[in-house]
């Protein structure tokens, strides 16, 4: 067969190709349709690709390096590699860990090598969920990253310090992706409703406006929730008479599989209701303190800012009542930030029931307040000669350290002396309450009070022997 009859063969195959490329992105899911093509569409993650930030301008010039895009879920990460792909003269070969193993990395190399070699071009590999190779299938793309036969592109929801071998994370530059706001996912359920090309704008959709609220909280920062749910509800939606589709707040919930609940992330409901849940825990009360917590977190609200508040109020309360209150907060938020939602409600629940039965007391609180009020309210205070270190002879001569008491050298491990600048002489912030375990700090103080007082005050302070009865 001549060259001239496989031409049009060619030709046939490549148009048979574009007609079924056209048809499959006609009927692909809305939130894929909607991926943004270029910065402009781009939503979102401006410290990164923001008009005048070095990642866009290195992207806009073609000048791009080996990196890691690490965010949650939906926060535009495999848009973002799509975006480069677009503006880059590279040739872009995406693959997904979750079904590509070393065979597939191999080929993509060796085309990468070919393509470099016959037609001076380069490649970007975009590996999707990186975090899912092992570290036999990350190391067999090493040396070709090293080489430049491949520039990577990692996409990742996972800490890359823990999820990417070393080598390559050394070879790489880590970008972090935050989760979208609520104007950002409002923006582009709009951008949706109103894109006749590849949205829905030709449904002829309503949104109602108590739908569109609950449907930006559900989706948490995810582009990819709100669209699928808002595709979702639209195809359920019949229109009425006038050709009009019209969403409400049942369908949304519905499409959602999530009620919503009164509750508004950045209005009364959301300070009303944090206000309650801190209250319930001060109040020692557990079970009113967990319904204000799965209020919330029900609701949609961030659960690292619940998290938060618990610590917060782990000191403010609690203190040194239960100093094991502060470490169950701080292991509770980082469950959270560890394993994500829904499975970190039951970390926040149990150190919600923790400090709700905890034993209580602000008087940190109060000593912190009153360092503060002194702070602020006088000049600064020089540090006491003989709590200063002589790093230097001269300062030695100067008097620093001297006469300072190495607290270890004395009975209990405790020595006598001001730490306090001279103004301040006496002063005492912290006085423990008689709850928990600060009875136990309590009696340590007072028998460290007590030895501080002069031998004569001591003995004022002692109470009166009885006198001995005189022998018959």
């Amino acid at each position: 067969m001549s060259p001239s009859d496989r031409k049009p063969k060619k030709q046939a195959a490549d148009l048979f190709e574009y007609r079924r490329q056209a048809q499959q992105d006609k009927e692909a899911p809305l939130a894929a349709r909607m991926r943004p093509r270029n910065f402009a569409e781009f939503v979102g993650q401006a410290h990164l690709v923001g008009e005048g930030r070095v990642l866009r301008k290195s992207i806009e010039a073609d000048q791009i390096p080996s990196m890691v895009f690490w965010g949650p879920p939906g926060s535009g990460k495999t848009t973002l590699a799509f975006v480069i792909a677009a503006v880059s003269k590279s040739h872009f070969s995406p693959v997904s860990a979750v079904s590509a193993g070393v065979a597939d990395l191999r080929r993509v190399i060796e085309e990468a090598r070919e393509r470099r070699r016959l037609q001076s071009q380069r490649t970007i590999l975009f590996i999707d969920e990186i975090h899912r190779f092992n570290k036999a299938q990350q190391d067999a793309v090493l040396p070709y990253v090293e080489d430049g036969t491949i520039t990577l592109i990692g996409a990742t929801t996972e800490n890359p310090s823990f999820e990417v071998v070393s080598p390559l994370l050394s070879r790489s530059r880590v970008y972090t992706l935050n989760a979208l706001t609520d104007a950002d996912i409002r923006s582009i359920v709009e951008r949706a409703l109103a894109d006749k090309e590849r949205g829905l704008g030709n449904m002829n959709i309503e949104l109602e406006p108590q739908a569109l609220e609950h449907l930006v909280t559900m989706a948490n920062g995810d582009a990819r929730v709100a669209l699928n749910a808002l595709e979702t509800a639209a195809l359920a939606t019949a229109p009425d008479s006038e050709g009009k589709r019209l969403i409400n707040l049942a369908t949304i919930e519905d499409a959602l599989q999530q009620r919503a609940l009164l509750y508004d992330r950045a209005g009364d409901q959301h300070y009303d209701t944090i206000s309650a849940l801190h209250k319930s825990l001060r109040g020692s009360d557990p079970d009113a303190a967990l319904y204000w917590l799965a209020r919330m977190l029900e609701a949609g609200e961030d659960p690292l800012y619940v998290a938060r508040r618990l610590i917060r109020f782990a000191s403010e309360d609690i203190g040194m009542a239960d100093p094991q209150a502060l470490v169950v907060a701080m292991a509770a938020q980082q469950a959270v930030h560890f394993v994500g939602m829904p499975e970190g409600n039951l970390a926040l629940a149990e150190a919600t029931v923790y400090l709700a039965t905890a034993p209580k007391s602000n008087s940190l609180y109060q000593a912190y307040a009153k360092a503060l009020e002194d702070i602020k309210g006088k000049t600064d205070e020089q540090v006491p000669l003989h709590l200063r270190n002589p790093v230097t002879p001269l300062m030695k001569e100067m008097g620093y350290g001297k006469d300072y008491k190495y607290a270890h050298d004395y009975p209990g491990h405790f020595a006598e002396q001001q730490n306090l600048p001279k103004s301040l002489k006496g002063k005492r912030y912290y006085t423990p309450s008689d709850q928990g375990f600060e009875k136990q700090v309590m009696t340590r103080l007072k028998a460290w009070w007590e030895s501080q007082k002069p031998s004569a005050e001591r003995e004022r302070g002692k109470p009166k022997e009885k006198p001995k009865e005189k022998e018959e």
